[in-house]
């Protein structure tokens, strides 16, 4: 191990004993249903969007491995505040750099202690599924599934 991996299983660790904002949410203007049926996670995403665009809560509900409920949580910190155009392309670089290592440390702050995911491939879609929820609440879908 080095400290790149240390570092990486002391947040998920982290985040998965303490998951920040882990409720549903009841004033929710978009959400959405994801699931990993060949593991079991299963996380719905709510979001609250002002008349602007701008996600001013952001929240997820449900079960999952470590590694999923890590990215959730983290996801969530990182949501507030954008615009829904920002949350679609933080998606995208997240997205990338799970499957395929294409976007460097500094494009995304603390979630690139998930850089190495995609070495793991059967670890990707855990890391990638709130993701994909969150992508489909603001894109108006109501469920999605890593299959």
């Amino acid at each position: 191990m080095n400290i790149s991996d240390d570092l990486y299983q002391a947040t998920i660790l982290e985040y998965n004993r303490s998951p920040r904002n882990f409720h549903k949410m009841e004033n929710a203007t978009h959400l959405a249903h994801g699931i990993n049926p060949l593991c079991g996670d299963d996380y719905w995403v709510y979001l609250n969007v002002d008349e602007g665009g701008i996600i001013r809560e952001a929240s997820f509900d449900g079960q999952g491995c470590a590694i999923s409920k890590a990215s959730a949580s983290m996801m969530t910190l990182e949501l507030i505040g954008k615009t829904l155009d920002e949350a679609q392309a933080l998606f995208e670089k997240f997205h990338h750099m799970v499957t395929d290592g294409r976007e460097t440390p500094d494009d995304l702050g603390k979630l690139n202690v998930f850089s190495g995911v995609w070495k793991y491939p059967e670890r990707v879609k855990c890391a990638a599924l709130a993701w994909r929820a969150m992508e489909s609440a603001i894109s108006g879908k109501k469920i999605t599934s890593t299959e």
